[in-house]
């Protein structure tokens, strides 16, 4: 017999009740549970049916009543291992679950997490869970990020090997048509980036979302990444800027101001980052990267570049260059008075 929406969830409620090993649950308690749950109150003529529908195929449920206090009975599973759903987590793990749902409900409404709204809604039908209404846990993101809307389709792509034809856009040059296939998805500093095999280049580029102009299904065959292990690609820098030549890590030492070095040692510029002898000096191993001078410029005037000293010169004259900047518009505003 078929089963609606409405019963499997009362079962799907019951079921935890039953194969709970801290509680038993009398009838009054389960129709609590079962209705705290759905929202709405259910009867015990309801719950009774119920007991006796899960006892039967295709579940055959070993729904025991145990006797207590004259009439009253507590049920559950005679076997605490069953499940109706075979589910082999503890309740423990269900309820690390649940957490972990209602965090990733935080995603939703934006147009580029559509592909979270179908497992969010199995995975609370699944597990008895509905995201709370009121936010109390807030992640960094930007909404208005341009490309977002392409994300799904692109994770899509990724996971079934579809080669994609891009119309990528740099903020340097013209659009350029590629055809890349996509291997992996990263996210960094609010960005996404999708990493694939550039066919015509045959060398593995990262493509930000925001800079994907269009983009449809390649008819080409997809060649397989076996060159590249993205669990390590990084490793080596800050970002995801990764060197197409070979280049060798360096040794950069970088010294903070004494008010912000606590900042850095408590959330590490890399994980290569070591505490040096010098007062408030750090060493980090990287290859160096645009998301090195990113974060070098993004601690000034606190921070200071002593080695290697050409990564000194260069930090130098671009804050000179800068610098020229602030004074030039000063000297036209104290002509003007």
């Amino acid at each position: 017999m078929p089963v609606n929406k409405n019963a499997y969830l009362r079962y799907q409620y019951l079921d935890l009740c039953f194969s709970n090993k801290q509680r038993r649950f009398n009838i009054e308690e389960l129709i609590d549970f079962v209705s705290e749950k759905l929202g709405y109150n259910v009867s015990v003529r309801q719950i009774r049916e119920d007991m006796s529908n899960m006892r039967l195929a295709p579940y055959h449920a070993p729904i025991k009543a145990v006797p207590y206090d004259g009439k009253k009975c507590h049920y559950y599973y005679s076997n605490p291992e069953f499940s109706i759903f075979n589910n082999e987590l503890t309740m423990e793990e269900v309820t690390n679950l649940r957490s972990t749902i209602k965090m990733l409900g935080r995603y939703r409404g934006i147009p580029a997490n559509a592909w979270l709204e179908e497992v969010i809604s199995n995975l609370e039908y699944r597990f008895g869970c509905k995201a709370n209404s009121e936010n109390l846990i807030s992640f960094e993101q930007n909404d208005m990020l341009k490309g977002l809307e392409h994300l799904s389709r692109i994770i899509d792509a990724t996971i079934n090997h579809q080669p994609l034809e891009i119309t990528y856009q740099s903020f340097r040059g013209e659009p350029r048509l590629c055809i890349v296939h996509p291997y992996y998805i990263k996210q960094y500093n609010s960005r996404w980036f999708l990493f694939g095999l550039n066919q015509t280049n045959d060398r593995i580029e990262n493509y930000a979302l925001d800079r994907i102009d269009f983009f449809r299904d390649s008819q080409c065959p997809f060649i397989k990444n076996s060159t590249v292990n993205f669990e390590t690609y990084f490793d080596d820098v800050i970002g995801v800027s990764v060197p197409y030549e070979e280049t060798p890590k360096e040794s950069i030492v970088l010294r903070f101001s004494e008010n912000r070095f606590p900042y850095v040692v408590s959330k590490p510029l890399h994980k290569s980052q070591k505490l040096r002898e010098e007062p408030n000096t750090i060493c980090i191993e990287v290859k160096p990267n645009r998301e090195l001078f990113q974060k070098i410029f993004s601690f000034i005037p606190d921070i200071e570049v002593l080695s290697p000293s050409w990564l000194r010169l260069e930090i130098t004259n671009k804050i000179q260059c800068n610098l020229q900047k602030y004074l030039s518009v000063h000297k036209d505003c104290t002509d003007n008075v």
